[in-house]
């Protein structure tokens, strides 16, 4: 019943805004949120800690939509400072501005409101959503985000009997502005305190995901961590990988999956072992010690409790064992997308490459502090987010290209960090991870093609080894330590975009950087408007 009245003051709410978006498009539904953001206790390792709260919930609520619906989420920030959410493999598509990190949009103010008019168009799959701001990813404030496909377009698997979305990441007992404090001084974090799954973390409260006998459920599983690998597994049962990050994939069987920070797998799994619990197990990867934790999967005529040893990860720093699984993952061409035709009819191996980028990270001190960078710059925020300084030509807050296309292995220094690029390039992005850990990357706006990851440095002749067939687009990639990845992306998405590394502290002291998708023609049909209700901050104050 609070649900259903909840549900009604929200339409009230938006009856007048329904009408208005209605006249510009009337053919595609509207989906209304309305979520207010505070503190809160949790106890997500069984200590009472400080978390962020969506209606009240840890994680936050999740996102149910159909492929093209409009989304209207309007964010109550009852935070004592400003919040901001962003949409992790959302596309956004021309509308950079609502992408929700601090380079493109304002963040919301103490106590003030603002609504999001997001649409997942031509999209379907697994995404998240998290605060980009003040390190309050520490805290909580994400949830799942799961895109159906619409009526009639055909899907490669039956309707599975359930659809659960899970939340795997690492946590730390500290509370996040601790944490934060730690990184402003300069330091580096310790290792996390340990794993949760769907927030929950410890024996005495743990996760249950139940399965009938004979039936398939489809498990959507998201790495919304701070910094580590993790291995997924559940006792007694195998998981047939069906989709990643809105691609279906050739469906394969696997025991366990390695899911690195920020990636999103479907795997469907089939209740055929006899009626009992069963452990889910969640182990993290190239780390010196594993952390772990488990859920449970339970028969609905389940007889007994889990019982027996809990399943062992792969051998912890296996590198070689996460490299071909990692390869093995393709993109199945003949299943349809978001539309009826299939999803891998799109030529990439056909396309001349039009611009080589290579992206080099790195660690070192600048003035004393901890600091990571990506081609030696070290990104810093400016006052004025970069895309309403581009919109409004505010001068100073951001220097074309400030970033190199290669590394230079000068020494690190700080910048706000944009590349430029013209529309409609097809280019090739070369990760380069010198350093002895495995990274993760992530590209907004986009999804690209993982052609190529090896151990070494990248040369052009690593192109003989790319797959040039069904490599899977995905919106985050792994790196391998001391290793590349390479990927192609096809640049039709004007708009500001930031590229960052996953491993949330690097990311914070500095390792992003944003792509500016540049177009010479200003015309709406490429690239929408600055929204109506857009915020505005820093030197973009006042501004019409």
């Amino acid at each position: 019943m609070v649900v259903l009245n909840s549900a009604k003051c929200v339409v009230r709410r938006f009856a007048l805004l329904i009408f208005v978006l209605g006249l510009v498009c009337a053919d595609d539904p509207y989906r209304l949120f309305d979520w207010t953001v505070s503190y809160g206790d949790i106890w997500p390792l069984g200590v009472r800690q400080r978390g962020i709260l969506i209606n009240g919930l840890f994680p936050g609520p999740n996102i149910y939509a159909v492929t093209n619906d409009n989304l209207i989420i309007n964010v109550h920030n009852n935070l004592p400072e400003p919040f901001l959410i962003s949409w992790s493999g959302l596309q956004n598509r021309k509308n950079s501005f609502v992408d929700g990190v601090s380079g493109t949009t304002c963040a919301i103010p103490p106590g003030q409101n603002y609504t999001y008019k997001l649409q997942a168009k031509d999209q379907i799959g697994t995404y998240y959503y998290f605060p980009s701001t003040a390190f309050h990813k520490a805290a909580g404030g994400f949830g799942a985000i799961k895109i159906l496909s619409r009526p009639l377009i055909p899907v490669p698997f039956p309707p599975p009997a359930e659809d659960y979305s899970i939340l795997i990441g690492d946590w730390y007992k500290s509370d996040h502005q601790k944490l934060k404090g730690t990184l402003d001084g300069g330091h580096k974090l310790p290792p996390p305190d340990g794993i949760l799954i769907n927030g929950r973390g410890t024996p005495s409260n743990i996760a249950v995901f139940t399965i009938e006998q004979g039936k398939t459920i489809r498990l959507r599983i998201t790495n919304v961590g701070l910094q580590n690998s993790l291995n997924f597994r559940i006792q007694g049962h195998t998981m047939k990988l069906v989709e990643v990050e809105g691609i279906h994939t050739l469906q394969t069987i696997y025991d366990s999956l390695d899911v690195h920070v920020g990636q999103s797998y479907s795997v469907l799994v089939t209740g055929d072992q006899a009626p009992q619990d069963y452990y889910i197990a969640v182990s993290t990867r190239f780390t010196d010690k594993a952390l772990n934790t488990t859920a449970i999967l339970s028969y609905t005529n389940s007889a007994r409790k889990a019982s027996g040893p809990i399943p062992d990860a792969p051998t912890a720093n296996d590198i070689d064992w996460s490299l071909n699984q990692a390869r093995s993952i393709r993109n199945n061409k003949t299943a349809s997308g978001p539309r009826p035709n299939p999803q891998g009819s799109y030529p990439y191996w056909n396309i001349t490459i039009s611009r080589t980028i290579i992206l080099e990270s790195s660690a070192a001190q600048v003035n004393g502090k901890q600091r990571y960078a990506i081609n030696s710059v070290s990104y810093v925020p400016s006052d004025t987010p970069l895309k309403l300084a581009d919109y409004y030509k505010i001068g100073g807050v951001f220097r074309v290209n400030s970033l190199p296309d290669n590394p230079t292995h000068e020494p690190m220094y700080l910048d706000t960090a944009v590349l430029s690029a013209d529309y409609k390039a097809f280019v090739e992005i070369v990760f380069q991870n010198h350093e002895d850990i495995i990274q993760s990357y992530h590209i907004n706006g986009y999804n690209f093609r993982v052609v190529g990851m090896d151990k070494g440095e990248w040369s052009t002749d690593s192109r003989k080894q790319y797959n040039m067939v069904d490599a899977l687009p995905r919106y985050t990639t792994q790196v391998y330590p001391k290793s590349w990845t390479a990927v192609l992306v096809a640049l039709d998405n004007l708009g500001m975009w930031n590229v960052r590394s996953e491993f949330w502290a690097r990311q914070y002291l500095g390792q992003q950087f944003y792509l500016r998708v540049f177009g010479n023609v200003n015309s709406t049909r490429d690239e929408y408007r600055i929204p109506p209700n857009a915020l505005k901050c820093g030197r973009a104050i006042g501004l019409k």
